[in-house]
């Protein structure tokens, strides 16, 4: 309404408009048309009701930036949460691939069998009383009076209802309990009983039979039979997986009896998964900027979950050998990107049991706790994940997304392997159960590394290897030279022994086996690589295949 001078209406009233940049900007939001324009003249009455309006020159006003500038930080705001939520679901995942597994040994896996009751049984035994009035019938209140006769109630009402109901009751018991023994005798409850009974019998007879074949699985395994250790490797490594469904990281295993070792092959979570970005911020000119993370950072929080995972199948392999088949387990974190391209082996461990048996894998509770200076992120020398598996001599990557790759220990390739195929702990379990074999006990190994070991031993006199030995066992193609031979006679004067062994999957050089052909180093004994496969199809009865 409009006011006179006097302060009275004078029956006019203006409209009040918002500002035409906020209208415009609203309309924009809701995907609506604004309509067609007003003109000049509306501009120029909405502009002197309002105090505002565009500029003498036709410039827009002053509102319009403001309000895209408020849109800018809403969605950089909301950018901004996208990204964090991204973090906040690694940060879970961390803590979800840290958590200890339980063993998935023989005993867990048993089934038991129990029995369910015939449902027309229920409760009550089968000789089951006629129902007695006497347990329907309402009680009476005693009498007001003690020394007045009983109070007779056949004149009350309330009496009179309670009778009826319960003797209403007393005929609905009485009529179930008539049906019950009629059902009991017919032929459909007999043959309803049958039914149930060859039932019960069905389910009993599963749980037997799967308890005997689970039964003759432990057995298998424990003689190594290869099928039996990958299927029980295989179960406990997919129980392990349970933890973190939505993130799909498979292994597979293969058992080699020749070294008692099982190879495990991890399929590594994909490189996009770890956020690349920290948030958004609005640039002064109003565009929406991403901010990356350090390349360092991304790096080593994607190396963090990788060891989680890596270690959560070494201690589920571990777990599961309670009867100690193995003698060592061989990790490699292959990274397999779509396309076709080769996999990449970002991670590979090496672990014989005594390794495993030192070293705390998962915590047994409140795994890898944070403190509060790292927030989720921890550097990658401080990660206890990482520091654990560098304990098991692990070699890891520098860098995954520079698709940086490291030699995997082993490869998991034919079921006879080739000293190729062997990691170092492989070999060094090799020459050992070949030796101790042959007669030669009190093994101590004094150097080992990837190309071979050297160690001493002492076998009994009556042995086939009598006295005390150096050993020089190594693996390659190269030929042994005659200088390794006088090296290795050295070695046998320093350690007090009185022979040597120079043990290769190779061949040696003419000059080398000349010179062992020599009064003074008679005392050293050669086997090449036949003389290796010889001795494993003689002592273990498993076969090394041929150098490739």
């Amino acid at each position: 309404m409009q006011y006179s001078a006097d302060g009275q209406p004078d029956g006019t009233t203006t409209a009040q408009f918002p500002q035409p940049g906020f209208l415009a900007s609203v309309f924009r939001d809701l995907g609506a048309d604004p309509g067609p324009d007003p003109g000049p003249a509306a501009t120029a009455t909405t502009g002197a009701s309002t105090g505002t309006g565009t500029t003498g020159d036709g410039a827009p006003e002053a509102e319009e930036p403001v309000a895209a500038q408020a849109r800018a930080a809403a969605l950089t705001h909301h950018r901004t949460l996208t990204v964090q939520a991204e973090h906040d679901r690694l940060a879970d995942l961390l803590r979800r691939a840290a958590l200890p597994v339980s063993a998935m040994d023989f005993e867990s896996q048993l089934r038991r069998y129990e029995p369910r009751p015939y449902p027309a049984d229920g409760p009550v035994a089968p000789a089951e009383a006629e129902p007695r009035w006497g347990d329907f019938a309402p009680a009476e209140p005693p009498a007001a009076d003690p020394d007045a006769a009983p109070t007779r109630r056949l004149l009350d009402s309330g009496y009179q209802r309670e009778l009826a109901q319960a003797r209403l009751a007393h005929q609905r018991a009485l009529r179930e309990w008539r049906t019950r023994r009629a059902e009991a005798g017919s032929p459909a409850a007999d043959e309803s009983r049958r039914a149930h009974e060859e039932a019960e019998e069905a389910r009993a007879r599963a749980v037997r039979e799967y308890n005997e074949s689970l039964e003759e699985c432990r057995r298998a395994y424990r003689l190594a039979e290869p099928a039996a250790v990958e299927s029980l490797l295989e179960r406990a490594l997919a129980a392990a997986e349970t933890a973190t469904q939505d993130l799909p990281a498979p292994c597979r295993a293969v058992f080699r009896p020749l070294t008692r070792t099982a190879v495990l092959d991890l399929d590594l979570l994909p490189l996009d998964l770890v956020p690349s970005l920290t948030g958004y911020r609005l640039a002064p000119d109003g565009d929406i900027v991403p901010v990356p993370r350090p390349p360092a950072d991304r790096a080593t929080d994607y190396l963090r979950l990788v060891a989680r995972l890596a270690l959560r199948a070494l201690q589920a392999a571990d777990a599961v050998d309670t009867d100690e088949i193995l003698a060592g387990v061989v990790l490699n974190g292959w990274l397999r990107e779509p396309g076709g391209a080769e996999p990449l082996c970002l991670v590979s461990v090496d672990a014989d049991r005594d390794a495993l048996a030192r070293t705390r894998l998962l915590p047994p509770a409140a795994p890898y706790e944070e403190r509060d200076d790292e927030g989720v992120y921890a550097d990658a020398e401080q990660d206890e994940a990482l520091v654990r598996l560098r304990q098991l001599g692990a070699a890891v990557t520098p860098d995954p997304y520079a698709r940086t790759g490291v030699e995997p220990a082993a490869r998991a390739g034919a079921a006879v392997p080739a000293a190729p195929d062997l990691s170092a702990n492989e070999f060094a379990q090799l020459v050992r159960d070949l030796l101790t074999r042959g007669g030669l006990a009190e093994w101590s190994v004094r150097l080992r590394g990837s190309a071979g070991l050297v160690a001493t031993g002492e076998g009994s006199p009556g042995s086939a290897l009598p006295g005390r030995w150096v050993v020089w066992a190594s693996r390659g193609d190269a030929e042994v030279a005659a200088e390794e031979i006088r090296t290795l006679a050295e070695a046998v004067r320093e350690e007090s022994a009185e022979r040597g062994l120079r043990l290769t999957t190779g061949r040696f050089a003419d000059e080398a086996l000349d010179l062992t052909a020599e009064e003074s180093h008679r005392h050293i004994h050669l086997v090449d690589g036949d003389g290796v496969r010889e001795l494993a199809m003689t002592h273990l009865g498993l076969p090394l295949a041929a150098g490739r």
